[in-house]
């Protein structure tokens, strides 16, 4: 059974940090393109970031340009997204998704739950 699980999530006080993981169980990570989204309430699911098969190339929303980081360990089946620099408007349910390059929804066939960032003072 193919499933993803995101975790790392949390309360995090504005210019702090947060690394969330997405572990892969029922199928080979590097088979795929990983992708993060996030939704914040009453808005759209919007692209953070992802990663190809190898890690070779990546691509990053520009509101997070510059503070956000992924990177996949294969070995560990895992995908990680590196959160510096937090602010208000990075709050919102994070999501790792698994299948083909693109930032839009589309694009990716394999959902994990979730997990909730809340950046407030």
């Amino acid at each position: 059974q193919v499933r993803l699980v995101e975790s790392g999530g949390g309360l995090v006080q504005p210019g702090g940090s947060l690394r969330l993981s997405c572990a892969a169980s029922g199928f080979d990570v590097d088979d795929y393109v990983i992708g993060w989204f996030r939704q914040a309430p009453g808005k759209e699911r919007e692209g953070v970031s992802c990663i190809s098969r190898r890690g070779s190339s990546t691509s990053y929303a520009d509101s997070v340009k510059g503070r956000f980081t992924i990177s996949r360990d294969n070995a560990k089946n895992t995908v990680y997204l590196q959160m510096n620099s937090l602010k208000p408007e990075d709050t919102a349910v994070y999501y790792c998704a698994a299948g083909n390059w693109g930032t839009t929804t589309r694009d990716y066939s394999y959902w994990g739950q979730g997990t909730q960032v809340t950046v407030s003072s």
